[in-house]
């Protein structure tokens, strides 16, 4: 089952990664996305700044995230 992860619109897919505390550091976050660990709705993205928005699920390292609307503000 995937953990949701609140975002308020697209995000970034390092910043969703450190976020969801998939990846502790930005750095982290990069090494993770460049070795080809990271899946956006089962697709691997190979970029950092690939938009994580509302509705998509990111797997990395055997967990899954959820990213789903925070809603307004």
């Amino acid at each position: 089952m995937a953990r949701e992860i609140a975002v308020g619109g697209p995000i970034a897919l390092g910043s969703f990664l450190k976020l969801s505390g998939a990846a502790a550091t930005g750095g982290e976050a990069k090494r993770l996305i460049q070795s080809g660990a990271v899946r956006v709705n089962g697709e691997v993205e190979l970029r950092r700044g690939h938009d994580v928005l509302p509705g998509d699920l990111v797997q990395t390292g055997g967990e899954q995230y959820l990213a789903t609307d925070r809603g307004a503000p």
